[in-house]
């Protein structure tokens, strides 16, 4: 059973400080079931390669009465797939790099770079769709090769057994964290009894990410077994857990300070402007919280389909409220469908449209999570046009109200001067072959500009 982990950032051997293990040794460790060895396959600055070979004893395993029937046979599958047997060896062996933590260097640890996983030989029984739809939607490139059972057979299908390999600009946190998770979920078993630690277990690994993930519920279900009262028990608190919602007006705090401008529905007028320039018919509102910017749209017949996605279930509930879609028409209400997802998890629901608007939303993304949110959007779903607006940090100083060195609202992680967005802007459309325009809304100030900044990414391939 073999799981190797590459980077090409620079230097390359800086992995061994994450993973804690030294690029020069051979390293072996004891496990209930067996052990494993971490060694280097290569340690350059331009690249670096760890890799964790893990040897089971079936034997021992019989001896044991350990899992259910086919762990109770000496001839088993088991030493050579990945299973719930290398989520336990992730957690022992690369346990510290599982949290996070890097005391050598703590920043690197909370970076993401470009890292690439290899599973040599990984069971699934329902076929290489069902792996790229678990590792996708959480931003990775994912290549499967799936194995005939007897080449001399070929009209036998193929095995359930697949070479993996899954790659993505991320945190090494995260990447192994997915694998603990995700690993038994494909195998759909586990070794160990699942009680209701399992739950426990399963919250703590998969916060951030799981409750939102299109395959949530197959995740819950399999990682715990099918064991059903754990499901729901499981289901119930990843709901409550979700992030806290924004008060019902576009952003309480922020329309406080803005009040006076009547800027939020400026903003909405501009981007509602710049999406009918752009031609679109079908259009992404990303981020819609309570759906003000939804209903603008349906009011523009232009837009012939329209999708609200925001992260927190709460919020959709209210935008269905406001938008009052019960009582729409049947023409009307065909035009027009809320769902759940987030903007740093790869979402195959929003590829395919014209356009997307994101209003007054990435500045409430932590900056590390950035990379993630511009591959999501500009790279896999790659609508024709994106509309950005943000705040212009640069105009603060005219609020009265507003403390100096203060945020527009208390959940902002970041506001950007005008500078920074335009640089920001022009990285992002030369990294993802876009143009962009960058626009004022609101009135403008001689000194420090309009008090919202507005980018307009057009695709260059149109």
């Amino acid at each position: 059973m073999l799981l190797t982990l590459s980077t090409t950032h620079r230097p390359a051997t800086d992995l061994g400080y994450l993973l804690h293990k030294h690029p020069e040794r051979t390293q072996s460790f004891d496990l209930p079931f067996g052990g494993a060895q971490v060694f280097y396959t290569e340690a350059t600055a331009e690249k670096c390669t760890a890799a964790m070979v893990l040897d089971i004893d079936p034997i021992a395993l019989k001896r044991r009465r350990a899992g259910g029937f086919e762990l109770a046979q000496y001839v088993n599958d088991r030493p050579y797939v990945a299973s719930s047997f290398m989520s336990v060896a992730i957690a022992r062996v690369y346990g510290s790099a599982l949290k996070g933590q890097c005391d050598e260097k703590p920043d690197l640890a909370m970076t993401p770079i470009p890292l690439q996983a290899r599973i040599s030989a990984l069971c699934c029984r329902d076929g290489a769709q069902l792996i790229r739809s678990l590792f996708e939607p959480l931003g990775y490139t994912v290549t499967v090769d799936s194995h005939i059972l007897d080449d001399t057979f070929p009209e036998w299908g193929e095995s359930p057994y697949h070479t993996v390999s899954i790659e993505a600009q991320t945190r090494l946190g995260d990447l192994l964290t997915h694998l603990y998770v995700l690993i038994p979920v494909l195998d759909d078993d586990k070794h160990y009894y699942v009680s209701d630690e399992e739950i426990d277990k399963l919250m703590s690994r998969g916060e951030g990410w799981l409750n939102v993930h299109p395959e949530r519920d197959l995740i819950v279900e399999r990682y715990l077994k099918h064991q059903h009262h754990l499901k729901q028990e499981a289901l119930s608190r990843l709901r409550d857990e979700q992030p806290a919602e924004k008060e019902d007006r576009p952003d309480a705090g922020e329309a406080t300070v803005e009040e006076e401008l009547k800027l939020y529905q400026q903003r909405l007028e501009a981007v509602i402007t710049a999406l009918e320039a752009s031609g679109a018919s079908r259009v992404l509102d990303l981020g819609c919280g309570p759906g003000r910017l939804l209903e603008g749209l349906l009011q523009r017949p232009q837009f012939v389909e329209i999708v609200g996605v925001d992260v927190v279930h709460r919020a959709l509930e209210r935008a269905a409220a406001n938008l009052q879609l019960d009582r729409l028409p049947p023409r009307q209400r065909q035009r027009i469908q809320l769902i759940q997802g987030s903007l740093t998890y790869r979402d195959t629901r929003l590829s395919g449209y014209d356009a997307a608007a994101l209003v007054e939303v990435i500045e409430h993304l932590e900056p590390s999570r950035l990379p993630a949110f511009e591959r999501v959007i500009f790279e896999f779903a790659r609508p024709g046009t994106v509309v950005i607006t943000t705040p212009n940090a640069d105009y603060n100083i005219r609020w009265p109200s507003l403390p100096a060195g203060r945020f527009r609202h208390e959940d902002h992680r970041f506001e950007w001067t005008r500078a920074e967005f335009a640089s920001w802007a022009q990285t992002v459309a030369q990294a993802f072959s876009y143009h962009v325009r960058i626009l004022p809304v609101g009135p403008g100030d001689p000194e420090v500009g309009a008090p919202t900044q507005m980018a307009v990414f057009s695709a260059v391939d149109g």
